[in-house]
């Protein structure tokens, strides 16, 4: 049997060493397995050759025939570029050359045919190819070659001739070798019954499909695969859990929640707050370990829900804990919280890396005696030191901050896994949702409570400063507050510092009359923290800052958010920003402020804005927009592994069906032993061994 991930890259001809380290260092190709599933990123049909007079400047790559009459260089210095005039007798374009000018003039010589290759443009209204591909004519193999397949390089792998060119030149090396089928790495059942094509053939023609037909057959059987086992996966491991784990029965609805029910509870329920709190009682009733995703967009109630099923845990005798992501978030939710059960008998603490000796200690006893009935805090709580007596639920809040390894070291505080209920404020697509934390059911909070008016969203360009400072003045005058919010990106740091410093200083000018705080996240935490009381105790009535208030300041009285250069931000962020306004019952506005020329792409995110305060919308249209690989949060929140083929955003409608059948599997077969399953089951355990840390996708 030929195994290609034994196979070093390095030993592949026309590689060697220095070619392959490149490789490694750049694609992470090491083997030629590795090879053989790096996929081009587009195909070139280079099955036809096209005449001058039928060609424009808005065609894909195209193929000509004929000679070069002349050359000429232009320009000096940086500006310098050598052209060539090219004829096939029914017109005449310019091959345009701005690098390795000498090379080229002794390289090719002029009256002698050749094949010419690349994408037109009109530059001058003339019709020119920049760095086009030249071939002897002699080396022409039309039809035979089909569709010509590209591969993403990058500048260190070009400086290493390591172009698209000589990626397929090794890709041919590679598929001449297989000269008999790799093994197959889907069950005979799965192939027959979805009409997949052979994995073989299906990787010699991702790479050379000789018709589009192939291509897009060969497509679809290596996303169906790579969803699939992503599936597969988590659906196991989900499994595995609800076998191995027994969840804590909560059976009893008491005194505790009963009283904060009918004396505490500020507001009647929304029908949604309603039915996610039955959905975690059924879960946390039924015997098995809760794990539940609770989404919904800021300001939608999830605290209270959260609350009231910490409340259930008390009533059956246990106790609760609440994580979030920063200090400022753990103080705001304990500060929450203690509000909402003023004048019950119910012990609640606080405890943060700040939160230091005796008052430590005592909180420590506490958990221990159960004294302590709920804990809110931040990493802190899962340090090996803080142990309780009996913890039955879990909230973690901001998911996509905490790692699947530390919520695990939440298990082993108890001899059984505590019910865990995730929240987060990032509304995520079904489709991610479904690959990201498939092993935790997903309830939704999709209506606002009672009295909140939904934010108003403006589009305003630079230019019409005058009237956005006239109504920031206004809203003041009014007794409102103001965030002003500058974006802050690592590649371009200095100048976006400079930017808010700048911008500072200037509402500063504008707004002489009021108290102006500022806040980025490289200043140190003590001093953000006292900017950031100045607005929240209402002394400052300006916030000017960068995105680090996109995950919770709560300042109701805060009603308009101006976000600078609203273009650099992407939709799922901006959407993250303006739900820090809108607390309160006024009504609220979010302005996007941007210059006139815009990309139409970004046009269309601030369109989406202006025109919907759904979250669930956006994060669907930021996904298609972006891709998966951008999405707010999802970097840190265990996608674990890289794509090569699918792609979440657009394969959406296959990563349900694979799920399907995944599913179907994992229900008839619990424990692997079926005989027809073997391939799938052994597949999963090469991949779980590879460099992708498949047991985490979890």
């Amino acid at each position: 049997m030929f195994d290609l991930t034994s196979r070093d890259i390095k030993y592949l001809s026309g590689v060697g060493p220095q070619r392959a380290s490149v490789l490694n260092k750049e694609l992470g190709i090491y083997s030629l397995h590795d090879l053989l599933y790096y996929f081009p990123y587009k195909y070139v049909d280079r099955s036809r050759i096209y005449y001058i007079h039928e060609i424009d400047g808005t065609m894909p790559y195209i193929q000509l025939k004929g000679e070069i009459l002349g050359f000429e260089t232009v320009g000096e210095g940086r500006q310098r570029r050598l052209i060539a005039h090219f004829s096939d007798g029914t017109g005449v374009i310019d091959l345009v050359w701005f690098q390795g000018i000498k090379f080229l003039v002794g390289k090719y010589k002029a009256h002698k045919e050749y094949i010419v290759f690349g994408k037109p443009s009109v530059f001058n209204g003339r019709i020119n190819i920049a760095h086009p591909d030249i071939d002897d004519v002699s080396e022409l193999k039309l039809s035979a070659m089909g569709l010509q397949p590209y591969y993403n390089t990058t500048e260190k792998m070009k400086r290493s001739f390591l172009n698209s060119h000589a990626i397929e030149k090794m890709m041919e090396i590679v598929i001449q070798q297989l000269r008999e089928p790799l093994p197959e790495t889907l069950s005979p059942g799965i192939l027959a019954e979805h009409f997949l094509m052979p994995l073989t053939e299906a990787l010699m023609n991702i790479h050379f499909p000789a018709t589009p037909e192939q291509l897009r057959k060969a497509q679809y059987r290596l996303k169906f695969e790579e969803l699939f086992y992503i599936q597969l996966n988590i659906l196991r491991y989900a499994k595995d859990r609800q076998r191995k784990y027994r969840g804590y029965v909560f059976e009893t609805v008491g005194e505790v929640f009963n009283t904060f029910y009918t004396r505490n509870l500020p507001f009647e329920l929304t029908g949604a707050q309603k039915r996610v709190l039955k959905e975690i009682r059924r879960d946390m009733g039924g015997g098995r370990q809760m794990n539940r995703l609770l989404q919904g967009d800021v300001g939608s109630g999830k605290t209270l829900v959260a609350l009231m099923s910490m409340l259930i845990a008390l009533d059956n005798g246990y106790q609760a804990c609440m994580m979030a992501p920063t200090e400022i978030l753990a103080n705001q939710h304990y500060e929450t919280i203690r509000e909402l059960l003023y004048g019950m008998d119910v012990r609640v603490e606080l405890l943060t890396g700040s939160v230091k000796g005796k008052k430590r200690e005592a909180i420590l006893a506490g958990l221990l005696t159960k004294d302590v009935r709920i804990l809110i805090g931040t990493h802190a709580v899962i340090e090996d030191t803080v142990n309780f007596s009996s913890l039955g639920l879990v909230v973690i809040d901001e998911q996509h901050r905490f790692g699947v390894a530390q919520r695990a070291r939440l298990w082993t505080k108890n001899a059984q896994p505590p019910h865990v209920l995730v929240m987060t404020a990032t509304p995520i697509p079904r489709t991610l949702a479904m690959t990201l934390y498939g092993d935790l059911d997903v309830s939704v909070i999709d209506e606002l409570p009672p009295g909140r008016k939904p934010i108003v969203t403006i589009h305003k360009y630079d230019a019409h400063r005058v009237s956005l400072y006239q109504f920031i003045h206004k809203q003041i005058a009014e007794g409102r507050q103001v965030y002003i919010v500058y974006p802050l990106i690592k590649e371009s740091e200095k100048i976006d510092l400079k930017n808010l410093e700048e911008g500072y200083l200037h509402i500063c000018e504008e707004f002489p009359e009021c108290k102006v705080c500022k806040v980025h996240g490289k200043m140190k935490t003590a001093e953000k923290d006292a900017q950031m009381r100045l607005f929240v105790s209402g002394e400052a009535q300006i916030m000017v800052a960068t995105t680090v208030i996109e995950v919770g300041v709560n300042v109701p009285n805060a009603s308009v958010m101006v976000i600078e250069n609203a273009e650099r931000f992407g939709l799922s962020q901006l959407h993250q920003l303006r739900g820090r306004v809108g607390r309160g019952a006024e009504q609220s506005y979010c302005i996007l402020v941007t210059g006139y020329k815009l990309l139409e792409e970004t046009r269309k995110r601030l369109e989406i804005m202006v025109r919907t305060n759904d979250g669930f919308e956006i994060a669907e249209a930021d996904l298609k927009l972006r891709g998966p690989g951008d999405l707010e949060g999802t970097q840190q929140s265990g996608v674990a592994f890289d794509l090569k083929i699918a792609d979440i955003a657009r394969d959406g409608q296959l990563l349900q069906y694979v799920r399907d059948v995944a599913v179907t599997i994992v229900d008839a077969d619990p424990t692997g032993v079926r005989p027809e399953n073997e391939i799938l089951w052994r597949q999963l355990k090469a991949l779980r061994k590879t460099n992708v840390n498949w047991a985490s996708i979890s």
